[in-house]
Order: C-alpha cells, then sequence, then structure tokens
C-alpha cells in the first residue's frame, strides 16, 4: 500500500503573500481544512509543509503555507503535487479504496484467468470507471460496480472482476 496519498495539484499562485490555488485531486477537497500538514513532490525531494490558513475558490482550495510569506517563495512549486500521510486520509467506507493503492493492480477474470493490469481509474458522475490495459483487447474500461467488480485485495494488489457483456 501506498504510504502517501496525493492530496492536490499547485496550479497557480494567488496574490503576492504566498497563498497556492491547489486543484484537490481527492473527493472531498473539503479536506483541507482539516489537515494540518501537506508533502510537497518537488521531484527530487519530498518537503513537510505547515498550513496556516485554507479559503476555498470555485473548485480550488487556497492554502497558505506556514513560513511562505512570499509570491517568489512559492511560484518555482506551481504544478507540484501535494501529498498527505495515510494515516491523515479520509477514512475509507466499505468498498471504496484509494485511487493509489488500485493503480498497478494485476486484475483476473472471475474464473481466474490474467486479464491485465489497472491503469487508471477515471472519476465519473455515477460511478468510477476503472481502465485496465490488456494484451488481447488494449485498454477495456470496466464499471465499478459490484455487478463488475467481485473482488479487491489491497495487500496482494488484485482485482476479480466479471466482465459483463459489451465490454470488450
Amino acid at each position: 500500500m501506498e504510504e502517501f496519498l496525493k492530496a492536490g495539484v499547485i496550479s497557480s499562485t494567488h496574490g503576492v503573500r504566498g497563498e497556492v490555488k491547489v486543484f484537490p485531486t481527492t473527493s472531498e477537497p473539503e479536506r483541507f481544512k482539516y489537515l494540518k500538514k501537506v508533502y510537497l513532490d518537488t521531484g527530487r525531494e519530498r518537503m513537510e509543509l505547515e498550513i496556516a490558513g485554507v479559503k476555498f475558490f470555485k473548485q480550488f482550495a487556497i492554502l497558505k503555507f506556514r513560513g511562505i510569506d512570499n509570491i517568489n517563495d512559492i511560484e518555482k512549486y506551481r504544478g507540484c503535487s501535494l501529498w498527505v500521510a495515510r494515516e491523515d486520509a479520509v477514512p475509507l467506507e466499505e468498498d471504496e479504496y484509494y485511487i493509489g493503492d488500485l493503480i498497478g493492480m494485476q486484475v483476473f477474470t472471475e474464473d481466474g484467468n490474467a486479464f491485465g493490469t489497472l491503469k487508471d481509474v477515471m472519476e465519473t458522475g455515477a460511478n468510477d470507471v476503472y481502465i485496465i490495459e490488456t494484451e488481447a483487447h488494449g485498454e477495456v474500461l470496466v464499471p465499478a460496480i459490484h455487478d463488475c467488480i467481485l473482488d479487491v485485495d489491497v495487500e496482494q494488489k488484485t482485482m476479480k472482476i466479471h466482465l459483463l457483456p459489451g465490454l470488450i
């Protein structure tokens, strides 16, 4: 399982006092109100940043970090991802999974045959859709519904699916 989970991406600065606009990659953007720290992935290192303030504007969270009080100090991190430690993540309901835990899972059909690898998760209004890369069929889109997803084992990084007619 992943130790850190992606919570958002810095899209731009906001004002001149070091605030940033963050595009949330979490299903619950309000979570930023309750976080005390995030980890900024610069590509070379992961820096811990303490959150000093949170506001919301349209689809963005506006974050202010303690010790960063100037636009020049934060502007260089535009496009960088913000991560949270797993213990600070939003608790999951039954049959919910963190996307980071699903990516890379080996997918098997209900009869035990290897089908492919889960490459991405497309979030739609009704339900998520799993993008599975297969050798035989290329990319296959499988809805994340109980009729299709029979078992998910996060520890073993495996998933068992039922292919409804028309999916391949």
